[in-house]
């Protein structure tokens, strides 16, 4: 039985178990296969495509594990391309290729496509993953990216796209740019004196107005989040960046953008306890996506939704009136409750079961699970909030 045979054989097995018996296949590379059969499955899900391509190669754990998901790869093929017809750009040029997921997307906008990468072993598995995913094109250079970068004449027509290792030298993780490597905030100036537009991805943990007091350039930021979860953060740089700075927060099929300088001009509508308690009905609330979250733009979805706020660290909004294509989760309001037990029975009276969130709340969601003795789960949904200062509230709701 050849090693490629058996990958196919036991490629839906416990790869933990099959690490017990690799003294029964003496002739068989277990370290390879395992690497294979865990990558594999790690693709079904984070790498459909790759996943259905027949050959395909994988790498250790740890390249699997920080490359892009197919999601987010597409979405930079989508940005990418953008900007490609923006500025008249032929040449893609990635410093810090790895596995090559985000590459390999976006290198299918372009006429010429540069993929390096310092390791070895990846630029090997780059040359036979390209050459079955039809991408013909791309030249493979191992080399170090800034090394290469500094190789390289000043030229127009071209991107640069880098995503720099966030992990120190012990293999902690690391999130601030000037920690992670290459450091961008080191070599900005040399990124853009060789291309006409340089693409960053940085940790989803990096604060984005840190970044836009530590770089110059940034034209746009995109916040990119799959499944309600912040994924990772793309800084857009070019030597033409002029203000305003656009920042597009996207989840799925969500998006919503704005002009950064506008964020702290713009006021905050807020719904006070004097509004609830004089009987005015909100009968809608919304929740926020992770990426308006992330870029804590809540002015502007307010006063574009004309939505208000619950309170100024809820970041939660009501609405007497439905709103469309709300960048988030929407619900419809049933009952709000003071914490007055007998309020609570009566309001949650036939309620066993609920889904809870807190937001500026005094406690836990198990504490205040435990206080209502409600079993998680159900069609219900309940926030716990606070109004003003000390104005603690429960919002009933029913998902729309």
């Amino acid at each position: 039985m050849t090693t490629e045979e058996f990958i196919l054989q036991h490629r839906k097995d416990d790869v933990r178990q099959l690490a017990f018996q690799k003294d029964k296949y003496p002739e068989i590379d277990m370290s390879y296969v395992l690497d294979q059969i865990e990558g594999w499955q790690r693709a079904c899900t984070k790498l459909p495509e790759w996943a259905a391509t027949d050959g395909i190669v994988f790498p250790p754990h740890i390249s699997m594990e920080q490359c892009s998901s197919e999601s987010t790869a597409l979405y930079k093929q989508k940005l990418s391309k953008n900007l490609m017809q923006e500025m008249g750009m032929s040449e893609l040029i990635d410093l810090t290729a790895g596995f090559g997921v985000d590459f390999s997307y976006m290198a299918k906008n372009f006429k010429k496509a540069i993929y390096v990468e310092r390791q070895s072993h990846l630029c090997e598995i780059a040359k036979h993953n390209l050459e079955l995913l039809d991408l013909k094109h791309c030249e493979v250079r191992n080399a170090d990216g800034v090394e290469y970068l500094n190789s390289l004449e000043v030229g127009k027509g071209r991107l640069l796209y880098l995503d720099p290792a966030r992990r120190d030298g012990n293999g902690a993780k690391v999130f601030g740019i000037e920690d992670c490597t290459p450091n961008v905030l080191e070599i900005e100036q040399q990124l853009l004196d060789k291309a006409d537009v340089v693409m960053v991805k940085l940790s989803p943990m990096l604060d984005i107005h840190a970044a836009m007091k530590s770089l110059q350039s940034i034209t746009q930021i995109h916040i990119v989040s799959v499944g309600n979860e912040c994924k990772e953060l793309l800084l857009v740089l070019s030597k033409a960046h002029t203000s305003p700075v656009s920042v597009f927060c996207v989840n799925d099929g969500q998006s919503f953008d704005y002009e950064y300088e506008n964020v702290e001009n713009t006021i905050l509508l807020g719904a006070n306890a004097k509004e609830f308690d004089e009987g005015e009905t909100f009968a809608y609330l919304y929740e926020p996506n992770a990426s308006i979250m992330k870029a804590g733009c809540f002015g502007e979805l307010s006063a574009r939704f004309e939505v208000k706020s619950i309170g100024a660290n809820s970041h939660l909004f009501v609405s007497n009136k439905a709103v469309e294509d709300f960048p988030g989760r929407s619900f419809r309001v049933e009952a709000i409750s003071t914490m007055n037990k007998k309020e609570l029975k009566k309001v949650l009276a036939g309620i066993d079961k609920a889904n809870i969130a807190v937001r500026n709340f005094p406690l836990s969601v198990a504490e205040l699970r435990k206080r209502l003795k409600m079993k998680d789960g159900g069609n219900v949904y309940i926030f716990a909030t606070t109004l003003g200062e000390k104005d603690h509230r429960l919002f009933v709701c029913s998902k729309i």
